[in-house]
């Protein structure tokens, strides 16, 4: 019996990754609540789940607390909290992201995401300088990202410092010229 069930969950596992490679979104989701509804604590299900439910506005609130309830199993994992915040920064939950996003990066320092992340947080609670630093740290990690640079662009902008934007749109053009444009666009700076 306990061999037949736990071939049962394997076949089940194999099924939501079929599925999923199959683009079957809403299939996918059904077999994860029939595993959820046999195995409510499963860390493969709450995160797998979490992760297909946090796609859409109107179930990102579950999705949150099923990553909660992973986390409990996972509590060192900066993957899970980097997931966790950037879905309470989705609801405008910013301190809450904001501390998901420290918990992120204290257990890696390298997870240049989590920087990224914690920059947009820290501007949109207005705290420009430290929004700074989370940004330039991001850049460093992912030098050749454009994510990082253009909203360090734009913050220099903000806080009235053109030249040091002007000079982040001119590294952009070495790689990225469409961004470098678009900023240039946005911002009508010159270089």
């Amino acid at each position: 019996m306990q061999i037949a069930r736990h071939l049962s969950w394997i076949v089940m596992r194999a099924q939501v990754f079929a599925l999923n490679l199959l683009g079957l979104h809403q299939q996918t989701v059904d077999r994860l609540r029939q595993m959820q509804a046999q195995r409510p604590d499963d860390f493969f299900v709450l995160t797998t789940l979490a992760h297909f439910l946090g796609q859409a506005d109107q179930t990102r609130a579950e999705a949150i607390t099923l990553l909660e309830r992973a986390l409990v199993q996972g509590p060192e994992s900066a993957a899970l909290h980097f997931n966790l915040a950037y879905l309470l920064e989705q609801q405008r939950r910013m301190d809450e992201a904001e501390v998901s996003f420290r918990t992120a990066i204290a257990m890696d320092e390298k997870l240049d995401r989590a920087w990224y992340g914690l920059g947009l947080v820290l501007i949109q609670k207005g705290q420009a300088d430290d929004a700074l630093q989370a940004l330039k740290r991001n850049t460093e990690l992912q030098p050749m990202s454009p994510f990082g640079w253009y909203q360090l662009a734009r913050l220099h902008v903000d806080r009235a410092e053109p030249d040091l934007a002007v000079a982040i749109i001119r590294h952009l053009q070495g790689f990225e010229p469409k961004v470098a444009e678009q900023l240039k666009r946005e911002t009508g700076l010159k270089t």
